[in-house]
């Protein structure tokens, strides 16, 4: 056992130009440094993504879209492709303020990702006198974004009354019908007594 710790330590001494006990003082401080450093760091691991809960948002207006700019970091971030609604939260360093398709973020960008272009005027819907090699680059980006992000609605000019809500309405303005009606006949009636007292006086 003493030849093997002799041997060693000579090999140390050649090779490092250390003596064996400031030779696995270094080791042991390059351990210390390795394990603290380490530690700084979450390993893929024990990295627990956030579940967020699925977003479903069904038909939005181009105005309503706006609300989802980005600007409110607390809503997701949404962007629409040939009227449909995609959640782009994911890919903020891209849509994100800041970024650099922010421009994108809270609107429809068909006729501007087709034509690779960022100017304002063509940040729409509108694919009017789109050339065949436009509107086949427009469907690439509307293929990734299919298989990248969830589509949680569409866009609609003018969002249309369900049922419910048309009853609701309709209840409305009966009632509204009702008192204006009432008022009316209270109005008479008012009219009429005050002519008897005028009568009763002359």
């Amino acid at each position: 056992m003493a030849s093997v710790w002799t041997a060693m330590t000579e090999t140390i001494l050649e090779y490092t130009g250390l003596s064996s006990t400031a030779f696995f003082t270094i080791v042991a401080m390059m351990v210390v440094t390795y394990k603290v450093v380490c530690g700084m760091f979450i390993s893929a691991d024990d990295f627990v993504p956030v579940k967020r809960e699925p977003l479903h948002l069904g038909d939005l207006t181009e105005e309503e879209l706006k609300a989802y700019n980005g600007s409110d970091s607390q809503e997701p971030l949404l962007m629409s492709i040939r009227g449909q609604i995609y959640d782009v939260s994911s890919s903020k360093m891209f849509y994100g303020p800041g970024g650099p398709y922010a421009m994108f973020a809270g609107r429809d960008a068909s006729r501007a990702l087709a034509q690779l272009s960022f100017k304002p005027q063509d940040i729409n819907g509108n694919l009017e006198g789109l050339s065949d090699a436009e509107l086949e680059i427009l469907q690439d980006w509307e293929d990734k974004f299919i298989e990248k992000y969830a589509r949680v609605g569409q866009l609609v000019p003018k969002k249309t009354l369900t049922e419910k809500e048309e009853d609701e309405n309709a209840s409305g303005r009966e009632e509204v019908l009702k008192a204006t009606k009432g008022d009316m006949m209270q109005e008479d009636r008012s009219v009429e007594v005050n002519g008897v007292h005028k009568a009763g006086h002359l």
